[in-house]
């Protein structure tokens, strides 16, 4: 497992503004937003687009095909972001040397970073290169493939360079050995169809037209409901040294699969919707995003900066042990804490996009959210609750501290136990 340097200091934060603060704030500047061509340009160059627009050539693709292909919910999730631009550079699945490119070298054989490679998987002998794949969501068609390649990959290889180790204890491993088919196909795609789901998913060239223009866009990554501290931290992200004054946040949940043990995506999707409707904050954005995690730490953390830029975001916050994941027998961290920052502030200069690393905020009962540094300097007494603990108040129906979550978000969770 790589080590990186010692977390740096990232700037000398004191008393950030409070949240209601800088509420009268951005409501005051709300009004300048304007919409229009954002800051941010898309990973090598050029938006894709792989949509077929006329029913005429979507009908002539369909009757193209030579068997159908059913996606389970890990690669519809990819079929939707190769298809929407979300993956660009990509225009399909990954043939055998671009897999291997990224693999070892982080980066494609165009010369592009890409943290993860994004591939297909399938047990079927009878497909071949030249056959076009109607890929299918049950009975919906969401994209016509042309098989390009296939092959087997060394996943051992894989799980090694992607996620530092090979043991099953990592559920990245655990889902590239188990779940995943023996073979790899690579190959263009055409979109024909948009995945039914209970969240909304917009492409990146819609979230780029409700973005402001010429500002800074810091992007917030979340797999778990938005608690208070979340908000605290990317609401706080605004006050920044390196995002420039008028800058807004994306917050940018993902919503396919997880961790085992995660809350499902359409339940996250009702806490997130909730608290937007209750905070109503005109410089915070959300939309949703149909991404698969995989729990890489710092290669995901690359992975996730690279859709933001498509999406239009100039800024990615960074938490502490980002894609992060704990040994299923040890409970034991594979990631150091601040892996995540180090490889992604290293990277962040050939992406074209800044870092935030997420300020250390704890709840004290003498002045709310505050640094952890702060409170210490202070003596300020510290709330804890862990996420354990919660999860058992939860489940218990005990009153849970509202400086630890929302009530609405509560709600939301109790409602759909």
């Amino acid at each position: 497992m790589r080590t990186l340097a010692a977390h740096p200091q990232t700037r000398n934060v004191q008393r950030p503004l409070s949240s209601v603060a800088r509420s009268t704030l951005v409501r005051a500047a709300a009004a300048e937003l304007k919409v229009g061509e954002v800051k941010s340009k898309p990973h090598g160059g050029v938006l894709k687009d792989l949509m077929l627009k006329d029913q005429a050539e979507i009908d002539a693709a369909l009757a193209s095909c030579d068997m159908d292909f059913q996606l389970n919910d890990r690669q519809l999730c990819d079929v939707e972001l190769l298809a929407n631009g979300g993956f660009s550079p990509l225009e399909g699945f990954l043939n055998e040397e671009d897999y291997n490119s990224v693999v070892e070298k982080l980066r494609l054989t165009s010369g592009e970073l890409l943290g993860i490679p994004v591939v297909l998987d399938t047990n079927d002998e009878s497909i071949k290169p030249g056959m076009k794949l109607k890929m299918m969501q049950g009975d919906k068609p969401i994209a016509v493939m042309t098989v390009e390649s296939k092959f087997v990959p060394d996943k051992v290889k894989e799980c090694k360079e992607v996620y530092g180790v090979t043991t099953l204890e990592h559920p990245g491993v655990l889902m590239v050995s188990t779940e995943r088919g023996k073979y790899y196909l690579g190959g263009k795609i055409q979109g024909v169809g948009k995945p039914d789901r209970v969240f909304p998913c917009k492409t990146p060239a819609e979230v780029r037209a409700t973005l402001p223009v010429d500002t800074d866009v810091v992007a917030f990554q979340c797999r778990n409901p938005v608690h208070r501290a979340h908000y605290e931290l990317f609401t706080r992200a605004l006050d920044a040294e390196n995002v420039a004054e008028g800058g807004v946040v994306l917050v940018h949940p993902t919503c396919g699969p997880t961790q085992a043990d995660d809350i499902p995506g359409a339940v996250r999707y009702k806490t997130y919707e909730v608290l937007k409707e209750e905070k109503h904050d005109p410089r915070i954005f959300w939309e949703y995003l149909p991404y698969s995690m995989h729990m890489a730490g710092p290669r995901e953390a690359i992975q996730h900066m690279i859709i933001r830029k498509n999406y239009g975001c100039t800024h990615f916050i960074i938490g502490r042990d980002m894609a992060g994941s704990k040994s299923s027998i040890t409970g034991d961290d594979f990631y150091g804490a601040y892996d995540a920052q180090d490889f992604a502030k290293a990277n962040a200069p050939e992406l074209g996009m800044q870092t935030v690393p997420s300020l250390n905020l704890v709840h004290t009962n003498e002045e709310g959210y505050v640094t952890a540094d702060y409170a210490k300097d202070k003596g300020l007494s510290i709330n804890k609750l862990s996420g354990t603990k919660f999860r058992q108040m939860l489940r218990a129906g005990d009153d849970i501290p509202e400086w630890f979550a929302f009530k609405s978000v509560v709600e939301v969770l109790r409602a759909n136990a």
